[in-house]
């Protein structure tokens, strides 16, 4: 089996793409480039069982009617709350609302951040992706999934302050990483995942795929399906790092009818 990750960055500079090949319950990091255009990508996820791309899929409903009533007649558009639970609501997705209560952390808003530059660029990948003929569901059945590294690693019981932007402390994560999963083969790719923070987010979104694939991730419940089909929806593991590369019949991609409630951890 083959997974990737790409860490998305409004522009190809900052785009890093990584894939990893499974096998006897080891995973081996073949491939990591940093400087990546859609092609690239929509080629990767070609030749791969998932991708995973850390970048919001979608905005949340509230946010795109607020916007298209409030660019039309201004006699005719509604009132507007404007109060905090109000722009709350609108700030955020309902994979935010559940990553929030499973990590007790807010996610970025696509909405209210700088992100949404970024998310421009995924929805016209995901619609090149599409075009390509590859399957895609924002909810996360498809071939492409939504992953968020900076959680996925504290969901494995890492202490993530200062990776983003600390060489060192990204040379101690992956000392971390390693002592934990000896199945994981960085090969040559080591020192870049070290002197490059979206190296490093990408790989670990090769591996949050993996666990995707496997089926082991939080998936929306019923009710929640809709919302995340049109607003996309974070897949956090649900196992430890060391169950990522086991092999199991499980890692087959689920059907987009296979849905459990989110489990908390």
């Amino acid at each position: 089996m083959l997974t990737a990750g790409v860490d998305l960055a409004a522009e190809p500079k900052g785009t890093a793409l990584a894939v990893m090949e499974w096998r006897a319950s080891k995973g081996t990091l073949v491939e990591l480039h940093v400087g990546n255009d859609d092609a690239r990508i929509v080629e990767a996820a070609s030749r791969v069982e998932k991708l995973g791309i850390d970048c919001p899929f979608g905005w949340p409903i509230e946010f795109v009617e607020f916007v298209a009533n409030h660019s039309a007649d201004a006699a005719t558009a509604p009132d507007v709350d404007g109060g905090m639970d109000w722009r709350r609501q609108l700030s955020f997705r309902e994979t935010d609302r559940a990553v929030r209560e499973i990590t007790g952390r807010w996610p970025l808003s696509v909405s209210t951040d700088r992100l949404g530059l970024t998310a421009m660029r995924c929805a016209g990948l995901l619609a090149r992706l599409t075009a390509s003929g590859i399957s895609v569901d924002r909810a996360g059945s498809g071939v492409v999934v939504e992953v968020y590294p900076g959680a996925t690693i504290r969901m494995w019981g890492f202490d993530t302050a200062g990776y983003r932007t600390s060489s060192d402390a990204r040379a101690r994560l992956l000392d971390l990483l390693c002592e934990s999963a000896p199945w994981f083969d960085a090969g040559l790719f080591a020192p870049l995942m070290l002197s490059s923070c979206d190296a490093f987010d990408a790989v670990i979104a090769a591996m949050a795929s993996r666990s995707a694939a496997r089926g082991s991730y939080t998936k929306p419940s019923a009710a929640q399906l809709d919302r995340a089909r049109r607003e996309g929806w974070i897949a956090l593991p649900t196992g430890s790092l060391s169950d990522v590369a086991v092999d199991t019949q499980e890692g087959q991609v689920k059907s987009s009818h296979d849905v459990v409630e989110v489990d908390e951890d």
